[in-house]
């Protein structure tokens, strides 16, 4: 688990808005490039639906490389979705913060890892757990 939490604000006041192209990239053979674009983008509007119920987490570990989630990537977490079985969490356990997946069994809460070399952590009864927020967007730099 992280013992530290660096949690960061998005600015939704401030335009982000890019040229988005018409056409799509081609991932097999290359295409002409159009000569001109479709419109502005604004990633605030695409990747935070709640601003005031949303905030970005830098990762520290490796336990959720199987969902794509590596070490130095910001997750985008949003407070006000609900935390239903299945979905990526940030969390916080006794006094430390973590990313799993939720598995919830029989009224029992598991945090699964995506890495071999994590066993499931099983949510005892007298432990100071709450669900943060629910990861909605990862941001890592492309290889």
């Amino acid at each position: 688990m992280n013992r530290e939490l660096t949690i960061l604000k998005p600015d939704c006041k401030t335009p982000c808005a890019l040229p988005l192209f018409l056409a799509p990239v081609k991932a097999g053979f290359p295409s002409p490039a159009d000569d001109y674009m479709e419109k502005k983008l604004d990633l605030n509007e695409h990747l935070i639906q709640h601003p005031a119920a949303t905030f970005f987490v830098r990762v520290d570990g490796d336990s959720m490389k199987g969902a794509g989630i590596h070490r130095s990537d910001i997750l985008i977490v949003d407070r006000s979705l609900e935390a239903t079985d299945g979905r990526i969490v940030i969390a916080a356990i006794n006094g430390e913060f973590t990313v799993k997946r939720i598995r919830i069994e029989h009224n029992q809460v598991l945090l699964e890892a995506e890495h071999p070399n994590y066993p499931p952590l099983r949510i005892e009864k007298d432990w100071d757990f709450q669900v943060w927020g629910i990861v909605t967007y990862i941001i890592h730099q492309a290889v």
